[in-house]
């Protein structure tokens, strides 16, 4: 049995934004980026995105709708599986600061 596919988090969140994780970036409704992170059976999935204002609550119910599905085939037909433990905003790190910069277009 292959490894899951850790991305297809990101993935799912990018086709629930975008309607298809395959278009030319940046995603109209919020320009996004995403990072899982493993450790032993736990995948953290970091989302920075940028939007306007009166969008933030759209963006934020499409992503976790994103991740409550539990699921995403992939073009190659494989499909990976996940339990979806919970969500919420989160403050930037240091690190993120650059590519939030650029994300929101400035």
């Amino acid at each position: 049995m292959p490894a899951p596919d850790i991305a297809a988090l990101g993935a799912a969140v990018t086709r629930e934004l975008c309607g298809s994780w395959d278009h030319e970036p940046p995603c109209p409704l919020a320009p996004h980026h995403t990072r899982p992170e493993k450790d032993g059976d736990t995948v953290t999935l970091r989302i920075i995105f940028a939007t306007e204002p009166a969008n933030e609550a759209l963006v934020r119910s499409r992503i976790d709708s994103a991740l409550r599905q539990g699921s995403l085939t992939g073009p190659d037909g494989r499909t990976s599986r996940w339990a979806f433990l919970g969500g919420g905003p989160g403050v930037l790190d240091p690190s993120e600061a650059e590519h939030a910069e650029r994300l929101s277009g400035g």
